[in-house]
């Protein structure tokens, strides 16, 4: 059984091996050069970076804009009070329009812009309301999910651009565990590629909810990592396409811990395997595959650093101890990421020949 289950893997990897030679893989980084663009008093765990706009939301109701050429402030505003204990954890674009979804009750979903218009959309009053993520399909479809507040996660969608949104019944998504949630760490704990979204909860009990459809039916599937207290699980999820992701965690309030806390699937999410078990790093916040990487190259980041795999996440070199929760590819050189009090953009550097 055990020779069974490594050829098993010696081919999964042989097939990832392929879809990264299809794309023409070459680099592996060795460091990285961070550069902090934005110094403010604001915990920033939502990133969205586009073309034109850095854009961000954080604590204490705030939100803002970077110019991405220059990275000089385009807005910074706040909706409510300098004290409000208000924060902003989910953020999700469109071409038309940014929105702004805070966490706890009552949970506010606003429609925003770079020069300082705001909508409340979405409001959701309940003493068990928290929103973790946002995102968007395209210009018309999103959604953002949050813990149970009945029998089941909280997922609102929205069809319409965002102007309005609906919350979905339980009778529509998988009953949830006992002492199941999901974290609103850094917006990364869903994923959307095509029409499919898939989205990972934690604590007690950790899954992967799957839809094919834009939400309107759901699987669900249990995963290897992490569980059993209420600060473990995984807290980000991201898919480089519709079969290769990868989910990370762990626990923060242990963040040296390893066993199980990075998996890996190959089949959309049915189905997972953990990857550099009882080995660094241990938790980190945030996880996304380098763009044109094949699915090969990854970079995890938390409060004890930033990490990288150059092999599906098998080993991992720590490239810095800077501490960050979130982060957003420019391309596959490019990132920037954020945290408490910062945002910073990452350069990526290749080895040199001197180094391989």
């Amino acid at each position: 059984m055990k020779r069974f289950s490594a050829l098993l893997y010696l081919l999964f990897l042989t097939a990832c091996v392929n879809v990264a030679q299809q794309e023409n893989v070459a680099h592996e980084f060795s460091s990285v050069t961070v550069e902090d663009i934005f110094n403010k008093s604001v915990s920033i765990r939502a990133l969205n970076v586009t073309p034109n706009h850095i854009f961000y939301a954080g604590s204490q109701g705030q939100f803002g804009y970077l110019n991405t050429a220059d990275h000089s402030v385009a807005f910074l505003g706040r909706i409510g009070a300098q004290d409000t204990e208000t924060e902003f954890r989910a953020i999700g674009s469109t071409e038309e329009s940014d929105f702004i979804l805070s966490a706890g009750s009552p949970a506010q979903l606003y429609k925003v812009n770079y020069f300082g218009k705001r909508k409340l959309v979405y409001e959701e009053k309940n003493e068990k309301v928290f929103y973790d993520a946002m995102a968007f399909w395209n210009n018309e479809e999103g959604i953002a999910i949050g813990d149970p507040t009945d029998d089941c996660m909280s997922v609102i969608i929205t069809n319409d651009g965002g102007e309005t949104w609906k919350k979905l019944p339980c009778s529509q998504l998988p009953k949830a565990l006992k002492g199941e949630a999901a974290f609103a760490a850094s917006n990364s704990n869903i994923s959307i590629v095509g029409d499919k979204v898939w989205f990972v909860s934690g604590g007690e009990q950790s899954r992967i909810y799957s839809s094919k459809n834009k939400g309107k039916t759901w699987e669900v599937y249990n995963l290897p990592i992490a569980k059993g207290k209420p600060t473990t699980g995984a807290y980000s999820l991201d898919f480089y396409n519709q079969n290769i992701g990868i989910a990370f965690g762990g626990d923060y309030t242990r963040p040296e811990y390893n066993f199980n806390n990075k998996i890996f699937t190959n089949d959309g999410g049915e189905t997972w395997e953990v990857i550099a078990k009882n080995r660094k790093p241990g938790y980190r916040s945030c996880v996304k595959f380098v763009p044109n990487s094949g699915g090969k190259e990854i970079v995890a980041i938390g409060f004890e650093g930033i990490a990288y795999s150059a092999d599906y996440g098998q080993t991992w070199k720590q490239l810095s101890d800077e501490p960050f929760y979130t982060i957003a590819f420019v391309n596959e050189f490019v990132a920037y990421a954020a945290g408490n009090n910062r945002i910073s953009k990452l350069t990526f550097m290749e080895k040199t020949p001197a180094e391989e």
